[in-house]
């Protein structure tokens, strides 16, 4: 199996538990892996036979923008169920960094792995 992934994809939304934060934007942090077999996509040379990373991208941007999670934890979690039921991929692996939320630390965040149900 292969690898398709993005990286570093920012997006501004409103995540957090205290009072504060849910009054501003926050920017996230995510970065995606997901299952493929490129193989068909590397011999025909067609964005159709392969998944397609920028409407990957654009599903996630535009549902997290509009998101209003409490817990990075639940966002990484419906952006996988998301992810898995809309571009039909094996699996996927999310990794939700929330830059700047422990001060002394670059980011904070959680990465999960989820597969499709059999």
């Amino acid at each position: 199996m292969d690898t398709i992934f993005l990286h570093a994809l920012k997006i501004d939304t409103v995540v957090g538990i205290w009072d504060w934060e849910r009054r501003i934007r926050q920017t996230v942090v995510i970065d995606l892996e997901m299952g493929a077999d490129i193989r068909k996509a590397a011999k025909s040379d067609s964005i159709d036979d392969t998944l397609n990373y920028k409407a990957v991208a654009k599903r996630v941007q535009q549902f997290v923008a509009e998101s209003s999670f409490q817990l990075v934890e639940t966002m990484a979690e419906r952006v996988a169920g998301l992810i898995l039921e809309e571009f039909d991929v094996p699996w996927v692996s999310v990794k939700v960094n929330k830059p700047g939320a422990i001060r002394g630390a670059r980011d904070v965040g959680v990465q999960i792995r989820r597969e499709r149900a059999a």
